[in-house]
């Protein structure tokens, strides 16, 4: 097994985990297709499918929406998630946080497989 199929199998997973937590969510139609996404493109990297323009695309997006939610004080929330210890939504700010790093989770991720549908390997 190679290690695009582990790294991506392991994240399908984790994605599909995080949709299904994002179901009691304000807004969990966005977030849920968001994150479904992720889910699909790392099926389609588990397969050695890589398309480069929704890749670009959906790196781009994410990129930019995790530059325009990134939270000013990053510190005060982590400090906070840790103080309160259970992981339910405080304040719109905590919930901003999480969205920005979800965000930088799935570029993250997809980045690997965005490198790989630009340079043209399998």
């Amino acid at each position: 097994m190679t290690f695009n199929k582990i790294f991506y199998g392991i994240w399908i997973f984790l994605f599909a985990l995080f949709a299904f937590w994002q179901l009691n969510d304000v807004d969990p139609e966005v977030w849920v297709t968001i994150y479904a996404m992720a889910m699909l493109f790392c099926v389609f990297a588990v397969r050695g499918i890589f398309p480069k323009i929704p890749l670009t695309i959906v790196v781009v997006v994410c990129v930019l929406g995790a530059i325009y939610f990134f939270p000013g004080g990053v510190g005060d929330w982590i400090s906070d998630e840790w103080a309160q210890k259970d992981l339910t939504m405080k304040t719109p700010a905590m919930e901003e946080n999480r969205e920005t790093f979800g965000l930088m989770i799935i570029a993250l991720v997809l980045s690997p497989a965005l490198y790989k549908a630009w340079k043209g390997k399998a």
